[in-house]
C-alpha cells in the first residue's frame, strides 16, 4: 500500500477535472483498493477510539483516529449508515496528518437514543434543523475550521450547516450526495419516475428490505454488519429522513459563492446517474471525482478517495 505522500504525487487529474472510472492509472491507491479483504465491520481497528458526544438531540456515538492536535476531518454518514462506514478511511487520513472523527446520526445505530423527543420543546419528527444543529455542535467542540465529508443524506445536512456557519468549514466534500433538489429520488436510475408514488413509510421499508436482501451486493462481513445495526436504528428516523429527501433543499446558492475547496465524489454505479452528479458539481463550482464503486466509495475505494481528499486539503488556506 502506498503512503499518503505517494498518492499526492500520482499523475492523477485534479483541479476541477473528473476522474473517470475505467480510465484511472493503476496507481498505488487503486491497487490497494483492489486488494481489500472482507472483515468484521463491527470491530473497530485498534487505532480507532470510541466516545460519546452530548449533542442537542441527545448522546451521539462517536469514533476518532489520529492526533487530536492535527487538522480535523469530520466524516458524517447518511441514512441507515453509521460511523463504521469510514473505518477504512480514517486511519489513512490520520496517517496523512489529520485528526479524523465520525459519529452516528441521531436515531441511527448506536445514536438511537438521540431524537426529536429530547429537544426543548420536544418535537414529533426528525428534521433538517435537528441534524444541522448536531453537526454544528460537533464542529464547535472541535473549535477550528474542519474538513467536512457529508455522505449521501448527510451531504445535504453539511451543505445546510455551511450556509448557517461557513467559518467552521475548511473544505466540503459531498460523497454520493443526492444531486437534485425537491423530490430527489426522481432522478434515480431506472426506478426514478416511480418513486413519487410511495410515501416516506413505504420508501423507508423498501430501502431497508433492499439492504437486508443484499440487492446491491456487498461482502458477507459487510452484509452481516449492516443487518445487525438495523436492530438499533430507529425506523422513525429512517422514515423521516426519506421524507426529507423527498423535499430536498437547494444547497447550491450558498455553496457556489463559497471560496473554500469543494469536491463532489461518487461511484460510477451510484443510485443517481453520473451525469446528474457532474451537473451538480458544476452548479456548486466543485471539483468532481468518479470512482469504480457503487453508492459507497468510502467502503470500496477508500485509498483512491483519501488520495484525492489529501490533495484537496492541500489547497485549503491555513
Amino acid at each position: 500500500m502506498g503512503s499518503p505522500a505517494e498518492w499526492a504525487d500520482d499523475e492523477h487529474p485534479r483541479g476541477g477535472s473528473a476522474h473517470v472510472a475505467g480510465e484511472q492509472q493503476a496507481d498505488a491507491a487503486a491497487l490497494a483498493d483492489a486488494a481489500l479483504q472482507d472483515f468484521d465491520w463491527s470491530v473497530l481497528p485498534p487505532d480507532v477510539r470510541a466516545t460519546t458526544f452530548a449533542a442537542p438531540s441527545g448522546p451521539l456515538a462517536m469514533i476518532s483516529c489520529g492526533d487530536e492536535a492535527a487538522p480535523p476531518v469530520l466524516l458524517v454518514p447518511g441514512a441507515t449508515g453509521s460511523k463504521e462506514d469510514f473505518v477504512l478511511m480514517m486511519p489513512l487520513l490520520a496517517a496523512a496528518g489529520y485528526f479524523t472523527i465520525s459519529f452516528d446520526l441521531a436515531g441511527q445505530y448506536q445514536s438511537a437514543a438521540a431524537g426529536p423527543e429530547t429537544l426543548t420543546p420536544p418535537q414529533a419528527h426528525y428534521d433538517h434543523e435537528l441534524f444541522v444543529n448536531d453537526l454544528l455542535a460537533v464542529l464547535r467542540q472541535l473549535g477550528r475550521p474542519t474538513h467536512v465529508i457529508g455522505y449521501s443524506f448527510a451531504g445535504v445536512v453539511a451543505g445546510l450547516a455551511f450556509a448557517r456557519n461557513p467559518d467552521r468549514f475548511a473544505s466540503l466534500t459531498l460523497l454520493s450526495c443526492p444531486p437534485l433538489s425537491g423530490q430527489s429520488f426522481r432522478g434515480i436510475s431506472r426506478i426514478g419516475p416511480a418513486t413519487g408514488l410511495a410515501n416516506a413509510r413505504v420508501g423507508a421499508a423498501l430501502m431497508m428490505w433492499g439492504i437486508r436482501r443484499n440487492l446491491v451486493p456487498v461482502s458477507p462481513g459487510r452484509l452481516r454488519f449492516v443487518r445487525e445495526r438495523f436492530a438499533l436504528t430507529r425506523r422513525d428516523s429512517v422514515r423521516d429522513i426519506i421524507d426529507l429527501m423527498r423535499r430536498n433543499p437547494d444547497i447550491s446558492v450558498p455553496l457556489v459563492r463559497a471560496g473554500l475547496p469543494k469536491l463532489v465524489a461518487v461511484g460510477e454505479h451510484d443510485l443517481w446517474p453520473t451525469a446528474l452528479h457532474a451537473e451538480f458539481a458544476r452548479s456548486l463550482g466543485a471539483e468532481f471525482a468518479v470512482y469504480p464503486a457503487g453508492h459507497s466509495p468510502c467502503e470500496t475505494a477508500p485509498h483512491q478517495l483519501c488520495r484525492d481528499l489529501v490533495a484537496l486539503y492541500a489547497t485549503a488556506e491555513p
